[in-house]
């Protein structure tokens, strides 16, 4: 039976989505590796820009929260176009940036950009896609965000040094030309019925998440008691938005999915490994190239090992959560994480480089097995009436995860170096990878909670057995 126009939109969106998903995660960790020449051309030291990359950050957070209401009133097709343009738009200005000061301005535009890409993607996708697609569609969004850290900073090198670091953002253009197009083709125009927008809400929400996102960036500038304050003031917030939100008669973000029991396991538990999957592509880089001398190609191209672990896991993905079901996947899998956090902490400088290319593959297994079940799981029992805000609430715990993270692993990394251990010292990267690695495991115990079918009906479990 030929295939219908309809069909084929749904099966176009969500490889659509991956690429938006892959174009806002290689922006933003390609410019990491061309710090030194931007701060040049700005005129200033390399250490200021991080103002430039936390700006993106914050951006997203704030912005985040009020993507579901957005979608709903406007349309995900016009709201899924916009943001895309925003955040191409952003990239020119970017790249034409002569000052500090203009550059940090763009990259929060760029932010608010790729605040609205993604989650509303991903609504769009959660919505058109019945539950026994889910695991396919979820596997296709998910791996850019994990393949995308690992690549980006070797490529931003490349095209730094081939041409300048203002073509790392001059290149998104013609793909946000590309996928703007597309977005008119496949993403549907009708949203839900609107709502009244809960300014008091957005506010609160959006200050509680640039203050959690700046007081966890702050320890690693060794700046403590700003750090306290932040995050003090944040938590605040945070509990003044829970009780807001779960009292308000059209709250800007529903919490009614945290009662749903698949869905607070991967709120819960989900967190942590989220953390530590994070602060993989910050620690490793470092280690390969501070503790163990190696050049920065050398260390660029074993990541690509971890990227290629990704991949090869993408094919086999549904397989496995059809034959184990997805409780046994994240309890065994997440022990397998937590394992090759070990693993890493057991590398040495004269280890055999392809036996450190083959950690790094097992361990992108791992990664993408790991998130895609956390993420499969997520909506497997969720009502449609409540896909939005379930939607909206994982895409925030999912940025703030994130910057967690990377902050984690920097705090632990001065801890090391205020141990009298050295910053760069081996023994600093080991204590900071099994730090992790005991994240990830801790993660595990919530989904032993879980029964043996959790999400069997989307994953497929039932139909085997």
């Amino acid at each position: 039976m030929p295939e219908s126009a309809a069909d084929w939109r749904a099966r176009a969106v969500p490889w659509l989505v991956a690429a938006a998903f892959f174009m806002e995660n290689l922006d933003a960790t390609a410019i990491t590796t061309s710090l030194p020449q931007m701060a040049a051309s700005f005129g200033t030291g390399p250490e200021h820009l991080s103002v430039g990359l936390s700006a993106y950050l914050v951006a997203l957070a704030a912005f985040i929260p009020a993507s579901g209401w957005l979608a709903d009133r406007f349309g995900p097709r016009r709201v899924f176009g916009a943001a895309i343009a925003v955040f191409t738009l952003a990239s020119v200005l970017c790249a034409l940036s002569g000052s500090l000061a203009a550059f940090t301005a763009a990259r929060i535009l760029q932010g608010m950009g790729g605040a609205l890409m993604v989650p509303v993607g991903r609504l769009v996708v959660l919505r058109g896609t019945p539950k026994e697609g889910l695991v396919r569609a979820i596997a296709t969004i998910t791996w850019p965000g994990l393949a995308a850290p690992i690549i980006g900073p070797a490529l931003g090198g490349l095209i730094t040094a081939t041409w300048s670091w203002h073509w790392i953002f001059l290149v998104n253009v013609p793909l946000g030309v590309l996928l703007l197009a597309a977005a008119f083709i496949v993403i549907p125009a009708e949203g839900a019925a609107p709502r009244p927008f809960d300014l008091p809400g957005f506010i609160a929400s959006a200050l509680a998440c640039t203050l959690l996102m700046v007081g966890v960036e702050l320890p690693g500038h060794g700046r403590w008691g700003a750090a306290a304050a932040a995050l003090l003031a944040g938590g605040a917030l945070l509990w003044w938005c829970a009780r807001h939100f779960r009292r308000s008669a059209a709250p800007l973000m529903d919490l009614r999915p945290l009662a749903i029991r698949t869905f607070a396991v991967t709120v819960r538990g989900g967190s942590l490994s989220r953390i530590a999957i994070g602060s993989a592509p910050f620690l490793l880089p470092l280690m390969l190239q501070l503790a163990f001398g190696l050049p920065g190609t050398t260390a660029g191209l074993l990541l690509l090992a971890l990227f290629a672990g990704n991949l090869a896991m993408k094919p086999g993905t549904g397989w496995v959560m059809r034959r184990f079901g997805l409780r046994a996947v994240l309890v065994w899998n997440g022990v397998l994480l937590a394992a090759g956090f070990g693993a890493c902490a057991l590398l040495r400088a004269d280890t055999p480089l392809p036996l450190v290319a083959a950690v790094l593959f097992f361990c992108g297994l791992c990664r993408s097995m790991q998130f895609t079940a956390l993420n499969t799981l997520a909506f497997a029992n969720v009502p449609s009436a409540q896909m939005s805000g379930a939607s909206t609430l994982f895409s925030v715990l999912a940025q703030v995860n994130a910057g967690l993270g990377i902050a984690a692993a920097a705090l632990l990394l001065k801890l090391g170096e205020l141990a009298g251990w050295g910053g760069g010292s081996p023994l600093t990267f080991r204590v900071a990878l099994l730090a992790m690695g005991a994240v990830a495991l801790a993660g595990v115990a919530d989904s032993l909670r879980l029964p043996a079918d959790a999400g069997a009906q989307v994953s497929g479990q039932a139909a085997t057995r």
